[in-house]
């Protein structure tokens, strides 16, 4: 059985029609990688896959569970959403890091809100508490060297260039150990000089227990770190296989304009 199952998932907003009936399967510990022009609908089936956005149709299941399954009228309360949530971590675009708090407390505030939320519910001894919280510290201590801050945790965002930033937000996404992490352009807010230290952050993170989603503009990085490669073009998947495939011999038309040398 696929770890991940996608079942078209069609989504619009008003009369435009982004998603339509996207289907695909992921196994654990694979990274797959999605590729298009912009409005192709790579983003959207993103969101839907980490509920910022509601498919419209489709299904969505994680290991045995289904965890989606759209029905007419759909709504979910907050607490719902926070647990279907937590399946995915997504890294975005623009790092979306709190200002206000250092690295170390951007990766700790998630983890340290679960916590109370938890020993609340449980009515949790105070010393087994204060052990739950030390090993999230020393988790996220342990996060920040492996992507090579660690002499940064006590910097503020304002304080960090953007590859460094975007470092962080992949450290926090880890943070909350999803079962699928996923990448939403991450390099695309980056100056060319720093989008190399994130791609090899990414690619270090490849194993066989960690699953990825990347959605990305980088077609070299997309060619040497994923196991799977999806090219979509006006909302459908127009061509999916290897990398070797997708890239060494496209079949469709568009997969072929798109991965074209274009003119300086």
């Amino acid at each position: 059985m696929s770890f991940l199952t996608v079942k078209n998932i069609n989504k619009s907003f008003g009369d435009t029609v982004v998603l339509r009936g996207i289907d695909f399967t992921l196994e654990k510990g694979e990274v797959v990688s999605i590729i298009g022009s912009s409005g192709s609908g790579k983003t959207t089936l993103l969101r839907c896959l980490n509920f910022l956005e509601i498919a419209d149709e489709g299904e969505i299941t994680v290991g045995d569970e289904v965890i989606f399954k759209a029905e007419k009228g759909l709504l979910f309360s907050d607490k719902e959403l926070r647990e279907k949530r937590s399946r995915f971590g997504l890294v975005f675009q623009s790092f979306h890091l709190f200002p206000q708090y250092t690295a170390f407390e951007n990766l700790m505030l998630a983890p340290t809100l679960r916590l109370d939320e938890r020993a609340k519910k449980e009515k949790m001894p105070v010393a087994e508490k204060r052990a739950e919280l030390d090993r999230i510290r020393d988790e996220a201590k342990k996060l920040l060297a492996q992507v090579g801050l660690a002499e940064k945790a006590d910097f503020y965002p304002c304080q960090l260039s953007g590859g460094q930033q975007q470092r962080v937000a992949i450290a926090r996404a880890l943070m909350l150990s999803p079962d699928i992490l996923c990448f939403d352009e991450p390099t695309s807010a980056l100056d060319p000089e720093l989008t190399g230290e994130v791609l090899r952050v990414i690619k270090s993170l490849k194993n066989s227990e960690r699953t990825m989603i990347i959605v990305t503009h980088e077609m070299e990085f997309a060619r040497n770190v994923s196991d799977h490669v999806i090219f979509m073009a006006d909302g459908v998947i127009e061509e999916e296989g290897t990398p070797e495939e997708v890239f060494g011999n496209p079949k469709s038309e568009k997969t072929k304009a798109f991965l074209s040398p274009k003119d300086a």
